[in-house]
């Protein structure tokens, strides 16, 4: 039932967002998108049709993923995969028979701009975010 279109966007926490963006924008081509200001901590950095997030882990976003990333902290937030069409209520009914816990709809940014995404976890308790492509979804 659900068809991935293509990944929305990626969120790396660091410490290091200053070398973070220039890695990406001067080494592999990034173009910055958008930046939240120091106190929410994250810059958007556009990779073709997708996004890189980068989130400093001592600000209002980075923190809520915990400790720096190091041997035993996670870099990586959560991946956003874009999908086609349905209503929400036909996707938290495929989740809920699929046994997936899923938290609610919320007005997020993402490589096409605002729209509704939910947050669920893999079986590693990876967070992913399932997005509807822009306008595809009632």
């Amino acid at each position: 039932m659900i068809r991935p279109k293509k990944l929305d966007h990626i969120v790396l926490r660091t410490t290091k967002v200053q070398a973070m963006v220039v890695f990406y924008v001067e080494v592999l081509g990034c173009t910055l998108e958008r930046e939240t200001g120091e106190e929410k901590g994250l810059v958007q950095l556009r990779a073709g049709e997708s996004l890189i997030d980068i989130v400093a882990v001592n600000s209002e976003l980075g923190r809520q993923g915990g400790p720096a990333p190091a041997r035993t902290g996670n870099n990586l937030d959560h991946f956003c995969l874009q999908i086609e069409a349905m209503t929400e209520r036909a996707l938290l009914d495929y989740l809920n028979r699929k046994k997936v816990p899923c938290g609610r709809f919320e007005k997020r940014y993402g490589a096409e701009g605002f729209g509704a995404s939910l947050y669920i976890e893999d079986p590693d308790g990876n967070t992913v975010e399932l997005r509807f492509a822009k306008g595809l979804h009632h």
